[in-house]
């Protein structure tokens, strides 16, 4: 869970997957999808402040602190991309 430092600098998400192995696909998908949507919520209310400061007061730095999170935001979205097409299409043992 992202949080921000008295800045509001925020702290780098952690989008490796655990080492826990549930019994079925089907507790895995649900756990990652609980997970990364979490996380995704949690990294999109984390914005939130520095979005009214720049938008509504015009701080700049603000924006500068928007800009940094909407490419973390980006990152995180190609990393569940990736994970959703590992599911999607696991690689078959030879």
């Amino acid at each position: 869970m992202p949080v921000s430092d008295p800045r509001g600098n925020l702290a780098r998400m952690d989008t490796t997957s655990h080492d826990e192995t549930p019994t079925t696909t089907t507790e895995t998908m649900e756990g990652a999808m609980s997970t990364r949507y979490a996380e995704l919520q949690s990294l999109v209310a984390s914005m939130e402040q520095d979005f009214h400061k720049f938008f509504n007061q015009g701080n700049k730095a603000a924006g500068t602190r928007v800009r940094q999170a909407m490419q973390e935001l980006k990152a995180f979205a190609q990393n569940v991309r990736a994970e959703v097409l590992t599911m999607r299409n696991p690689q078959k043992s030879e």
